[in-house]
């Protein structure tokens, strides 16, 4: 009896008391009380995931906190522009960047960014109680210092893959004209000879029929770096060239003469391989960025390619955008005989890990409000819809979601190779002078693409080229 009435007086006084005292706010209306009216500015490329955050992740954060950010979607040199002048002005005019994989260190090198890590310690009051950096993928280890704190909140992480129409490669009449003329079964390529053999069988299927369609992509823009990075950063790796062919254990060698493999016979046996594919890809290839590349694929006009994930879930399913939903599909991309060897035994790596995070710079005048918009969307909560939306997944618990393994299904297996088969890829090498080397270099290369200069002639430049700019930026010693 007296236990019972023991436990009716405390459930009475809970009762009492959660009628008198005011329902208590979440941590983000409590956290962002303080900074209510706040105009944020973030400035990013015009993707997919970055489009989610603009029309999606900013009015919900908004809706919770009362601060209001706005994102600027851009071009991507824009966006690099537009983001270095401001730090190295020190205008403040973004609280939010994008760091794509490759310039994080060269950013890191000039003190551009804040420490999130540090920040959250220093302040515990903005620490959000649902925002873990553990939860993240591998990807978030490119954006970490020496001590192993972050500078950016992963946004988008995603894997160079190889697309090719299940529809074309399917399809009985074809897989007997593909046999007749080859002696082989239709199938995706796993080496260099299989891919040019598939792609010019296709280019040629498709003007004897009078068809729209090329055998493969090629983003081969004459004039801007897009294809500068499909050849060090897809092409080459495949041939067993990696970091660009710069060896930093050999004083950063770039020429074969001094260590390097820049201008190395794999490399120019990769340059001839994709200058070939580039001539028997789509007429509008020599003006291919990555986004083009997209769209091309979307469009029914190639039976294969390269194609950045970024792009493969609108690919394979938004009828509004492709025309190819259904048939699409994923394998690793096509090497020479001993390279995936190489790579599996951790000598080298397949083609790209792309991707980005929002960054803090130090000039920003709203630190802390920012502090809390990163968090927000590091959230495991806010991943599943935001990877459907566009296939990236920047956090582990993201691949085990209903929703995803739904998804993948959809894009035939792409989550499970990310998940699966990522560990082979890998970002860009750490230098801090990557944009001088590359801008060092592109004028040459670009002369290739045009006719300009021969392919190893143009390499064997492109190598002094870049050992010429280390030794001017203090590198080469």
């Amino acid at each position: 009896m007296i236990r019972k009435s023991g436990i009716g007086l405390a459930a009475l006084t809970l009762a009492l008391m959660t009628t008198v005292l005011p329902a208590h706010a979440d941590f983000w209306s409590d956290a962002g009380a303080k900074y209510k009216g706040v105009v944020l500015h973030g400035v990013t490329e015009s993707t997919p995931p970055s489009n989610y955050i603009k029309d999606v992740l900013a009015p919900e954060f908004e809706k919770k906190t009362g601060i209001k950010v706005e994102i600027e979607t851009t071009s991507w040199d824009q966006m690099y522009d537009k983001a270095i002048k401001d730090m190295e002005a020190k205008t403040g005019i973004y609280d939010m960047i994008y760091i794509e994989q490759d310039i994080i260190y060269a950013y890191l090198a000039r003190n551009f960014l804040v420490d999130i890590t540090k920040s959250l310690k220093d302040d515990p009051s903005l620490k959000a109680p649902d925002y873990d950096e553990s939860h993240y993928t591998t990807f978030a280890n490119y954006f970490k210092n020496a001590d192993g704190d972050i500078f950016g909140t992963p946004m988008e992480a995603f894997i160079k893959v190889y697309l090719y129409r299940t529809d074309l490669f399917n399809d009985p009449k074809i897989q007997e004209a593909f046999k007749k003329e080859t002696g082989k079964d239709l199938k995706p390529a796993v080496t260099h000879e299989e891919y040019t053999q598939i792609a010019e069988f296709f280019t040629k299927y498709g003007k004897d029929n009078g068809l729209d369609l090329w055998g493969t992509t090629a983003q081969a823009h004459t004039g801007h770096p897009a294809s500068w990075y499909e050849f060090f950063e897809s092409i080459a790796p495949t041939f067993g060239v990696f970091n660009w062919g710069i060896d930093a254990s050999k004083n950063y060698a770039a020429s074969v003469e001094n260590g390097g493999t820049m201008n190395s016979a794999e490399s120019k046996a990769a340059m001839k391989y994709w200058l070939h594919l580039r001539d028997i890809a789509p007429p509008e290839s020599a003006a291919s960025t990555w986004t083009e590349v997209g769209t091309t694929f979307a469009a029914g006009r190639v039976a294969q390619g390269l194609v950045y994930g970024e792009n493969a879930a609108w690919i394979a399913s938004d009828a509004e955008k492709s025309k190819v939903v259904g048939n699409v599909g994923v394998a690793l991309p096509p090497t020479e005989p001993a390279v995936l060897a190489e790579v599996k035994a951790g000598k080298g790596y397949l083609g790209y890990y792309d991707g980005g995070a929002f960054g803090l710079p130090v000039t920003s005048k709203n630190k802390e409000a920012s502090l809390l918009f990163l968090q927000y969307i590091g959230q495991d909560s806010v991943q599943p819809d935001w990877a459907v939306a566009a296939p990236r997944i920047t956090n582990t618990a993201t691949y085990d979601d209903p929703k995803i393994i739904e998804m993948d299904k959809k894009l035939n297996g792409y989550y499970s190779m990310l998940k699966n088969d990522g560990k082979l890829f890998a970002g860009a090498p750490p230098y801090p002078f990557h944009a001088q080397v590359r801008e060092a270099t592109a004028p040459i290369f670009y002369k290739i693409l045009l006719g300009e200069v021969p392919s190893d002639e143009g390499l064997d430049q492109m190598a002094a080229a870049a050992e010429a700019e280390m030794k001017n930026l203090g590198y080469r010693k």
